[in-house]
Parts: C-alpha cells; structure tokens; sequence
C-alpha cells in the first residue's frame, strides 16, 4: 500500500512540475503539410502525416559540406537569402543576428541562411556576408551548393515560397519567412524576418521548444 501511495504522489509530483514548465496554451503547434496554405506546398508531399525537414548536403561559409546530421538534435532557425539583395536580405538577417545574440550562450540552436543564388554566393562570399552579422560560424551556417537541392529544401521541407518553379536556371525565390524546426526536424512556426514583433516571437517560441523538450524527459 505504501509502495502504492509513493507511487502516486511521485506520478502527481511529475505531472505538476510538468504542467508548469510547460503550461497548456504554451504548446507550439507540429506543422503538417495539410495545415499550411496550399500554395506553398509541393503536391508530391501534401498528404505527409509526419513531415520532417529533409536531409542535405551542403557547403557553409568555412567551406565544410555540412548535413542535416552535423546539425544534430538542435533546435534550427532556417532563411533564405542572397548576397546581393539590397531590399528585405538585410533587413532580415539582422533579426536573424537578434535571434543569434539572444541565444548566444545556448549551444542548442543552429541558424541555417540558405542562399538562393548558390552559383554567385561562392565560400568566400559567404564568410564575408557572415562577418557583417558577427555570426559565429559553429551556430549560424550560411549555406551554398546545388540550387535545385536548395529549392526542394524551401519548397518540400520548409514551405517557404510559393511552390512555382523547377529549381533550374530561370527560376528564383525571395522570401521575407524564417521558419522554426525542432530538435526532431518538425516544423513550429513561422514568422516574418522584417518585422520587430515577429523576432520577438520566434525567441520567445525558442524558450517554449526548450521547456517541451524538458517536459518530455
């Protein structure tokens, strides 16, 4: 019997310690592909019931080819943009620099900016871009490589952009959405990189994902 009640008390102690780390409406929605407009969702992965971010091979602005496995069981915060934008590329990735900063004794987040242009944004493109925005380069990668693997990443894994265009030589994205995945590769939510209120949203968001992965152990 005492063995019984120990047992309860332990169970309700969890459950309560739990409850306040991780407050019911504190929960961040899982993204699946039928719950995003369907504009920006590639018709081959609209009926994926457990839509992870896919893999990937690509370089980062230290000339390392990185996956989706040196990334690990991070946290990710992931963009587009290229170089030589003049319009919301800047704007951006000095929220994305807020994100950066405000997270910059955690070692469980990983910014991932992947460039639309790969073939213009070489390495050394890169690196440069990344000084500009003081990014330390083991928590923010600035991603080149094959821009059709690129693409099918915003479009197929993300839902970044319209899903218009093949990934070929014609085709171009450009989009202002940075987009939060958690440590299982899920997608949790979404976010405009130009405005103030949204960056203070995804840091926020960040902390959520952090008091759920405790919640679960």
């Amino acid at each position: 019997m005492k063995t019984i009640i120990s047992f309860l008390v332990i169970f309700f102690l969890s459950v309560g310690i739990a409850y306040f780390i991780l407050k019911p409406g504190d929960e961040l929605p899982i993204y699946q592909p039928q719950d995003i407009n369907p504009a920006l969702v590639d018709e081959a992965v609209r009926n994926r019931t457990d839509h992870r971010v896919a893999d990937f091979r690509l370089v980062n602005q230290l000339g390392d080819t990185v996956s989706r496995a040196d990334v690990g069981d991070k946290i990710v915060v992931a963009n587009f943009f290229f170089a030589k934008c003049a319009t919301i590329c800047p704007v951006m990735n000095a929220n994305m620099s807020k994100i950066h900063e405000a997270n910059k004794q955690a070692n469980d987040l990983m910014l991932l900016s992947h460039s639309v242009t790969p073939d213009i944004d070489s390495v050394i493109v890169l690196y440069e871009y990344a000084e500009r925005f003081n990014a330390d380069n083991s928590r923010w990668w600035f991603l080149t490589g094959d821009k059709k693997q690129i693409y099918d990443l915003a479009r197929r894994s993300y839902f970044a952009v319209l899903d218009e265009g093949d990934g070929g030589l014609q085709d171009f994205i450009h989009t202002e959405n940075i987009v939060l995945i958690d440590r299982l590769g899920r997608l949790r939510g979404y976010y405009d990189g130009t405005k103030g209120e949204d960056i203070e949203r995804i840091i926020s968001d960040i902390e959520i994902l952090r008091k759920e992965e405790i919640a679960l152990k």
